[in-house]
């Protein structure tokens, strides 16, 4: 479990594609520091388990269901990811319950400068949309985030200078596909809402 709130952007170093996923090496300073193998790590949003540590870097493996569901595929050698450890029993919940098995991949639309801040649209497939709610939370790539409004299509975001310096968010262009993952206490609602109509109907 996470809580959204990035802790660094690591680097992509290196990348091996395998009949059955692909093996990650990401650089890091801040989240290697009390790493080991077997721990869970947001990459991106995506909880992955870290295989080895060397060189300064994280070593991971993305099954074939991960690479369909995500961006990690997607990511070019070179390239920034949102890293943050696991919580444990006595982190601050920061952020909101972040699991980090992405629902679906999003499109970044725009980033509209609004004096210090931005506002960010993304683009979003209906299952989304329909588990969220304005002023409601969001992962974007394993960032906590509000979203301030929603159409058919997509839903914005205001992202403050904090969270657009410390995470990739500055770094996606139109068209760059992105983690999102639905708020999990929405989602459990949304589903026992979605299961009692349908008793109700029987």
């Amino acid at each position: 479990m996470f809580t959204g709130l990035i802790e660094e952007i690591g680097i992509i170093k290196s990348q091996q594609a395998l009949d059955d996923g692909l093996r990650i090496h990401v650089s890091s300073r801040l989240v290697l520091g009390d790493a080991k193998r077997g721990d869970s790590i947001a990459v991106d949003g995506c909880c992955l388990t870290v295989e080895d540590i060397n060189n300064g870097a994280l070593r991971f493996y993305a099954s074939g269901e991960t690479l369909r569901k995500t961006s990690l595929g997607q990511r070019r050698t070179g390239q920034g990811v949102n890293l943050e450890r696991c919580i444990t029993m006595a982190t601050r919940l920061g952020g909101h319950m972040v699991s980090g098995h992405v629902d679906a991949r999003g499109e970044f639309l725009s980033a509209t400068p609004q004096g210090d801040s931005w506002e960010v649209r993304i683009g979003a497939p209906p299952a989304i949309l329909h588990q969220s709610i304005a002023k409601g939370s969001i992962a974007v790539d394993g960032i906590s985030l509000t979203v301030v409004d929603l159409t058919e299509r997509d839903f914005s975001l205001w992202i403050i200078p904090e969270t657009w310096q410390r995470t990739t968010l500055s770094q996606r262009r139109p068209g760059d596909a992105v983690n999102l993952e639905s708020d999990l206490v929405g989602k459990y609602v949304f589903r026992f809402m979605e299961t009692q109509g349908k008793l109700f109907r029987a």
